[in-house]
């Protein structure tokens, strides 16, 4: 698993590319989402895209990158989910938690249409 990252205006996207089973690289996920929060980040995408597969420690650091962003005050999204992937986060009613785009643009886009609560 390794992974990219990109800024489009206030919006941190993490391009992952692999697979997350769990180990160091899964957390290393989770770390760089916790020191984006740290540093006052609120919005970040992770584009999945190119995750062929994870288990229920990549779903854990999911889990865990949403929690981490929604106690700073932000939140996450989720990009370009994978058919099998997809299919994991159905199955276990994740889908319902995450936020999930077609892309990243829409992703981020998404961010900028909300509206203020």
């Amino acid at each position: 698993m390794s992974y990219k990252e990109e800024v489009h205006g206030d919006v941190y996207v993490l391009v992952i590319k692999g697979k997350l089973m769990g180990g160091s690289e899964t957390t290393e996920i989770h770390d760089r989402v916790k020191e984006l929060a740290a540093v006052g980040v609120k919005r970040v995408v992770l584009d999945l895209g190119q995750v062929k597969w994870m288990n229920s420690s990549g779903l854990g650091a999911l889990m865990s990158s949403l929690t981490t962003m929604k106690n700073g005050g932000g939140d996450l999204r989720l990009s370009s989910v994978a058919e099998k992937v997809e299919s994991l986060l159905m199955i276990t009613q994740l889908m319902k938690i995450f936020k999930t785009f077609e892309n990243i643009d829409k992703a981020v886009k998404s961010f900028h249409e909300e509206k203020p609560a």
